[in-house]
């Protein structure tokens, strides 16, 4: 009970520094307000206002049929240009988009003789380049069905997709919920990390060395008051962000959203503890965390599917917690899924989360016992 009650007392010492902390206050208000909503409505997948010119040396019924096909909201509308403006335009990056159709091409598509439409892409822009030239053959191969009066016809059979958890494929809803969970990773860093260098930096570290509390006591305090602020922070962003200002539907449940973070925080603070206690000063550890906290968020499966990645860094990323928490709360907050489909993810995390916290506590006891 003794040790409960100084964990207890050190995470209110722990809120209390924080509160009156303006900077790291306002990069969590920040973090789960401003940089969800930025993000939402700024990263896109697929194809907006994609500026697209074409060449039309063929002048026919088909070719205007073709050009009058992109339509907005995905297409500007397409200018004609010359052959020879092609390689200046696509140099400026005045066009993503370059459709060049031959002239006699539809005299060849009248005789059966299946002529070529060149489309010139801007690959700078690859997720543009990918979805926009995927968007455009399908385009063409509509109008030219259509003009040729053959309709679905020639299809052996019909493909009807039918897209789950996301209906219409808005990227907003990936990104804005994804955000949130990006977040809660990165914060949770920082925090952690931030309140230890904080003690060295105010001289109160000092304090806690001749009190009657272990250094396993001084970590927990951290971890249970910063994980506190993250966890309610990433809440209030679901429900009055997410929902509430943007609009976006989340089927899952957001309480078992709220334990499993709490579940991840206990080993992502470790981490933080453990970097801070390699670090002399703030930008010593910003120096440290950065790195960290980047490779666990671009490889976490949230931005970059795990399947895409080599087979040696496949099976490396299912030693980092980020991964399964991603993994649940993808399938919590997109999927609606319960404690008994994800159970075996928060199991995981929380062995992996054992071994930081063991790690963390060796390095934090040296380093206390180095301060002396």
């Amino acid at each position: 009970m003794r040790s409960l009650h100084n964990i207890f007392r050190l995470g209110l010492k722990e809120l209390w520094s924080l509160f009156r902390d303006p900077v790291l206050m306002g990069l969590v208000i920040y973090t789960f307000t401003g940089a969800v909503f930025a993000v939402a409505n700024g990263v896109r997948t697929e194809v907006r206002n994609a500026a697209i010119a074409v060449i039309d040396e063929d002048r026919s019924e088909v070719s205007d049929r073709l050009r009058d096909a992109f339509l907005p909201p995905y297409f500007r509308p397409a200018p004609l240009i010359d052959l020879n403006q092609m390689g200046p335009a696509m140099d400026r990056g005045d066009y993503s988009f370059v459709l060049h159709i031959p002239a006699g091409f539809e005299a060849d598509l009248l005789a059966g003789r299946q002529p070529d439409l060149l489309l010139n892409v801007d690959a700078t822009a690859m997720t543009l380049a990918g979805n926009g030239t995927a968007y455009i053959r399908s385009i063409v191969q509509q109008e030219l069905a259509g003009f040729l009066h053959s309709g679905d016809t020639d299809l052996p059979a019909t493909l009807i997709p039918r897209a789950w958890f996301n209906p219409n494929l808005h990227s907003s809803w990936f990104f804005a919920v994804m955000q949130v969970i990006g977040n809660v990773t990165i914060l949770s860093v920082v925090l952690s990390g931030a309140a230890v260098i904080r003690e060295r930096e105010h001289g109160t570290i000092e304090h806690l060395m001749v009190m009657p509390v272990t250094a396993l006591e001084l970590m927990l305090a951290k971890i249970w008051a910063n994980g506190l602020v993250i966890v309610s922070a990433a809440v209030l962003s679901l429900l009055v962000v997410v929902q509430g200002v943007m609009g976006i539907p989340v089927p899952g449940s957001i309480g078992v959203f709220a334990l499993g973070a709490g579940v991840y925080l206990f080993s992502v603070t470790a981490l933080g503890i453990m970097l801070a206690t390699f670090a002399r000063t703030m930008p010593q550890f910003g120096l440290l965390a950065i790195p960290v906290f980047v490779v666990l968020y671009l490889l976490s499966g949230g931005v970059t599917p795990l399947e895409a990645m080599p087979e040696p860094l496949h099976s490396l990323m299912h030693l980092s917690p980020a991964t399964h928490f991603t993994s649940f709360a993808q399938a919590v907050l997109y999927r609606g899924a319960g404690l008994g489909l994800v159970w075996r993810e928060l199991l995981i995390v929380t062995c992996i989360g054992t071994v930081f916290l063991a790690l963390a506590q060796s390095r934090f006891r040296k380093t206390m016992a180095a301060a002396r």
